[in-house]
Formats: C-alpha cells, sequence, structure tokens
C-alpha cells in the first residue's frame, strides 16, 4: 500500500471525529491563552501532582484504547501491536499534560495577581 492509499484511508477513519478534535483543539488553546494571560509560562511552573495525574492517564491508556477499539490486551500480540499502543499511552500523557500543568498553576496559590 503506497503513503498517499494510507493517508486516504486515515483520512475517512478521522473524518467523523474532527469536529471533535477541533473542539478539544479550541479547549486546549482557549485554556493555555488564560493561563498564560494571568502569567504562566511553562519553564517556570513546576507541578508534581500534574505530572504524576498525566503519569496514570497514561497508563491507564494500556487498558481503554485497546477497548475503544473494540478489542483486549489478548489481541496486542506483535510486537507492531505493542508500539503502537505504547504510542498511544505516550500520546495520551502528553496530552493529559498539556491540559493538567496550565490547569494545576490556575489552581495554585503561587501565582501574582
Amino acid at each position: 500500500m503506497t503513503l498517499t492509499g494510507i493517508i486516504t484511508i486515515l483520512m475517512y477513519a478521522l473524518a467523523p471525529f474532527i469536529w471533535l478534535m477541533l473542539a478539544a483543539a479550541v479547549i486546549i488553546v482557549g485554556l493555555h491563552l488564560f493561563a498564560y494571560l494571568r502569567g504562566y509560562q511553562i519553564t517556570h511552573h513546576r507541578s508534581v501532582l500534574a505530572l504524576l495525574l498525566a503519569g496514570l492517564v497514561g497508563l491507564t491508556a494500556f487498558v481503554w484504547v485497546p477497548w475503544f477499539t473494540h478489542s483486549t490486551l489478548d489481541y496486542v500480540a506483535t510486537v507492531v501491536d505493542w508500539v503502537a499502543l505504547t504510542g498511544a499511552a505516550i500520546a495520551t500523557f502528553m496530552v493529559a499534560l498539556i491540559v493538567l500543568h496550565p490547569l494545576s498553576y490556575l489552581i495554585s496559590d503561587r501565582r501574582t495577581d
């Protein structure tokens, strides 16, 4: 299968979810903009709780990603399957961290108004 064929199939598979991805992107950008306007800087704010919660969400992806795709962990048998599942867990961790890190700043009392 060619690369353009793979991209075509992927676009057809993602088409029903484009509105959801756009809504999530707007919410994340809005959250970061609001936190930035309140003094948030990603390199200066440290939040161990946000990091731990994002790690926990990433680890739970090993359970709910196969369930979401109507599969089970029993069907994750090959190296490619494990790489895909690990990539999904890492992506889930990153998205959770992108959301939880500015939220932890907005909730904390350490900021200056």
